[in-house]
């Protein structure tokens, strides 16, 4: 006799590869306490690939961005 997780996962691997990575993501969503920040961080992460993709981003290489980084420490 099969168990209620068995039965899932059975089900969850004849889904697309897509559709398991957006139930997975979904999944571990549910996992964090503050869901509302992982979606800010979300939107923030898309807002940015939008900048990079439409030219809009200024891109410092990451050499420059570390160096930047490690000066603001000190």
């Amino acid at each position: 006799m099969q168990t209620q997780f068995e039965t899932l996962e059975a089900e969850a691997l004849k889904l697309t590869v897509a559709e398991r990575a957006k139930l997975a993501e979904h999944l571990i969503a549910s996992l964090d306490e503050d869901s509302e920040i992982e979606e800010a961080w979300a939107a923030e992460t898309d807002r940015r690939i939008a900048e990079i993709e439409a030219g809009t981003a200024q891109l410092i290489p990451a050499a420059e961005a570390i160096a930047r980084a490690r000066a603001a420490l000190k």
